[in-house]
């Protein structure tokens, strides 16, 4: 289902609530956009519209996954809405852009239907990936949360993988057709076993890629090779509930469900948080508590993240309704 731009998601233009507002430590500084794009006001969206995966394209327009129909939403550099699509993703959670020739592709995970769909960026499917037929799930549920591709314009060999977060614990590799190749629970390695491995990211800053997994339930970052080897782990000492991340030069960006943005160095040591706001998780209802515990400056529930050429920072919250916040970074510039 793609959106009648004519009709009344169109007039959702992009407002910033408040004056910018400067956060972060001396050395990562930022100035905030509160509401920096208005999420489409559809009947679905006011139930839910939680939401989760972002991605920048090549041409810098911002794409949004959240829990409401439609499901996918695309917005100019302006932050206008340019594009919607999407009616079958009630769960909506992980978007993972990536980039085949010319030509860019999405990978969207539906954590309540087990979907895993690769498609264009005007909305048609080219492949989904199968649940693969594991005895693991003979008692548990497949609740897929986020992809990472091996991508071949990184030298990989197109390789998926798929975090099943909210299920098994399980993440599953799969060749670039979609055959299933084997899977890891963690347990393979020196850290043990995931514990809610909420997203799966391909790191590139290095000659040799490697895979970042969120491991949220163990509030930790596990790092393996891309051939499913165990490396090391980190964070445990600083993160308390990595959900996803994204690169901007050098530096590593790290969403935080409990209401902040954790921003590293390119040998993952801590750098700063942005938005820190921990005590809203202690009251009632968080993080879908009262309007007023929500404020500009502060962050709620930090759920996905994107980064652009200029090293604007994208936060989608796990909020009712949405909740989008644009970031611009001050006093440096970014390699990417």
């Amino acid at each position: 289902m793609h959106v009648n731009l004519r009709d009344a998601l169109l007039s959702e233009q992009p407002q910033t609530l408040y004056p910018p507002i400067l956060v972060g430590p001396s050395t990562v500084r930022y100035t905030w956009t509160d509401q920096w794009v208005r999420i489409p006001q559809t009947a679905s969206g006011r139930i839910d519209g939680r939401t989760h995966g972002l991605a920048v394209t090549q041409g810098g327009q911002l794409i949004l996954f959240h829990q409401a129909d439609p499901a996918v939403v695309i917005y100019s550099s302006e932050g206008v809405l340019v594009d919607a699509w999407g009616d079958n993703f009630p769960g909506a959670h992980g978007l993972t852009l990536v980039q085949e020739g010319d030509e860019e592709f999405l990978w969207l995970a539906d954590s309540k239907t087990g979907e895993v769909a690769k498609t264009t960026l005007s909305g048609r499917t080219v492949l989904n990936l199968q649940r693969p037929a594991l005895s693991i799930y003979a008692n548990s549920k497949y609740a897929p949360t986020w992809v990472a591709v091996h991508e071949e314009r990184h030298g990989g060999n197109g390789d998926i993988w798929v975090t099943d977060g909210y299920g098994a614990s399980y993440i599953h590799c799969y060749d670039k057709v979609g055959h299933y190749i084997d899977s890891i629970n963690g347990t393979e390695g020196g850290a043990g076993a995931f514990k809610c491995p909420h997203s799966i990211f391909m790191d590139t800053r290095k000659t040799q890629p490697e895979l970042y997994i969120a491991d949220r339930g163990n509030r930790r970052v596990q790092v393996y090779d891309v051939e499913g080897n165990y490396l090391r782990v980190f964070g445990a000492d600083f993160l308390t509930s990595p959900c996803a991340f994204a690169i901007s030069g050098e530096r590593l960006i790290i969403p935080e469900l409990r209401a902040r943005v954790a921003i590293l160095d390119g040998q993952d040591r801590l750098l700063g948080y942005l938005g820190e706001n921990e005590a809203t998780c202690e009251q009632p209802g968080w993080p879908n508590h009262s309007a007023e515990w929500i404020h500009p400056g502060k962050f709620n529930s930090p759920h996905g993240v994107a980064v652009d050429a200029q090293g604007n920072l994208y936060i989608a919250e796990w909020i009712i309704g949405g909740r989008v916040t644009k970031l611009t970074p001050v006093g440096f510039t970014p390699s990417i």
